[in-house]
């Protein structure tokens, strides 16, 4: 492995503030310095802020809305025309 030519590796916690969740990692974002931190069990780590965790997708919270398809087929006949579609009868 060539020297000087990788980015820091090091512990740093992802906060999902929607869902009050702290996950404490290691990752190459742990480099930036300037960033906002976080202090855990009397240490100092940087923080990243995520939109999205397993803790509040609506997919793994069961939160999730469902899309109501009824009628969308109707809807698109009705407004392309039934049979249209690839040269079929008019």
């Amino acid at each position: 492995m060539k020297k000087d030519i990788h980015p820091a590796y090091g512990p740093v916690v992802f906060r999902d503030r929607s869902a009050d969740l702290l996950v404490l990692t290691r990752s190459t974002l742990a480099a930036r310095s300037d960033g906002p931190t976080v202090e855990l069990d009397g240490v100092t780590y940087p923080v990243v802020d995520v939109d999205v965790s397993a803790a509040s997708h609506p997919f793994w919270t069961g939160r999730g809305r469902v899309v109501d398809t009824e009628g969308r087929v109707q809807a698109f006949e009705r407004r392309y025309g039934k049979g249209r579609a690839g040269g079929g009868e008019r």
